[in-house]
């Protein structure tokens, strides 16, 4: 009875509504209440040694990176080796500078907190070897900065043509270097067969891209100008989320069409024969035929001094009409004529024709006259 009462005592529940079956990509996802909008999630947080330096504990083992530098760097890195070495301890980071073997040395101390400091050192000691100024490589400790060495020597053969590209890098009295250095926010330096560039990680990329583009022979002009576009650009916030295609400049190569010569068209129209071409003769036969083979060695020495002076003596009169030429008057009775018949001209053109019809009449009269006056004297 006691459950009876209970059950009819009980409120009725409505009836439940169709469960919604979530996507199965999205099963297993919770709300985030900490990622809000606001957050920079690309923004580099800087490591505080008294905070994040606290967390983590010594490190397990011992980690080191060198490099080797040129003998010519060798006084000026003793010079400053006491300041790099005082600037790496704070981060805890030991140096060694090896003047025997010509290398550099960085590693981890027992002081050592940040896990990426020693990346930087290592960047440091490789600007360091690629002639970078110390207060300049200094800077790459910094968080926000990056580097780049760009090597440039094994890109091209020919040694002159090397020289000429990288002094587009540079540009008269530098000027390129520093159009691309205010563009990309980047410190660039052109030392031997590499480019060393300090900055952010975007201007490095552009850095790169027109360093490798110059030594394929196209000049980082066009590419200074795309970037200046795309900073104008970037101030129109209507532009923020368009493509850019239609307002950067697109330049081609311009391919030159060779002249085809006239040996290659002479082969052309050679009728195709089945049989090869007959065998070019040897000097030896030459000489057999001439007969210089059988001549003693002083004749054939004399011999080809003659035929050596007779040439030398035929290009030299040859060259020698050609400067006479320059000092031959013009003949001055067909510049005459010329000037005559060029006066002829410009008096016809000018008289009406009505004039012109009528001399040519009197002329007419007078030339008939002139003929019955022979005739009666002969």
């Amino acid at each position: 009875m006691s459950h009876e009462s209970a059950a009819s005592e009980a409120p009725e529940t409505p009836p439940s509504e169709p469960s919604v079956v979530p996507n199965k990509n999205k099963r297993y996802r919770r709300d985030k209440p900490w990622d809000t909008d606001d957050i920079d999630k690309w923004a580099i947080q800087p490591f505080d040694y008294e905070t994040d330096g606290k967390q983590i504990h010594e490190f397990l083992e011992e980690s080191s990176f060198a490099t080797l530098f040129p003998k010519y760097r060798e006084q000026y890195l003793k010079s400053i080796w006491p300041g790099v070495s005082k600037e790496l301890e704070k981060h805890g980071i030991s140096c060694l500078l090896d003047l025997i073997e010509g290398s550099m040395t960085v590693k981890t101390t027992s002081k050592t907190r940040d896990p990426y400091i020693l990346f930087k050192a290592r960047d440091l000691i490789k600007l360091l070897a690629r002639s970078v100024p110390f207060a300049q490589a200094l800077k790459i400790l910094q968080d926000d900065t990056a580097c780049d060495i760009i090597k440039i020597g094994n890109l091209l053969r020919n040694k002159e043509r090397f020289v000429k590209r990288r002094q587009r890098l540079l540009g008269p009295q530098g000027n390129t270097l520093k159009a691309i250095e205010l563009l990309t926010n980047c410190y660039v330096l052109v030392q031997g067969n590499t480019v060393s560039c300090m900055g952010p990680h975007k201007g490095l990329k552009e850095v790169r891209r027109i360093v490798l583009d110059c030594m394929k022979n196209i000049h980082p002009i066009y590419h200074i100008k795309e970037l200046m576009i795309k900073r104008e650009l970037a101030k129109d916030p209507a532009l923020k989320n368009e493509s850019w295609d239609r307002f950067l400049p697109s330049f081609k190569r311009q391919h030159t069409k060779k002249k085809k010569t006239a040996t290659k068209t002479a082969k052309q129209n050679k009728p195709k024969t089945p049989f090869p071409p007959a065998q070019t003769p040897r000097k030896i036969d030459l000489a057999i035929e001439s007969g210089e083979y059988f001549l003693s060695k002083p004749e054939q020495e004399r011999l080809a001094r003659e035929k050596k002076m007779t040439a030398q003596q035929a290009n030299h009169e040859k060259k020698k009409a050609e400067r006479e030429k320059a000092f031959i008057a013009p003949d001055e009775d067909a510049e005459d004529k010329k000037r005559a018949a060029k006066k002829r001209k410009a008096d016809e053109a000018k008289t009406p024709l009505h004039a012109s019809a009528t001399e040519g009449d009197a002329s007419g009269a007078a030339r008939k006259k002139n003929k019955k006056e022979k005739k009666h004297a002969q």
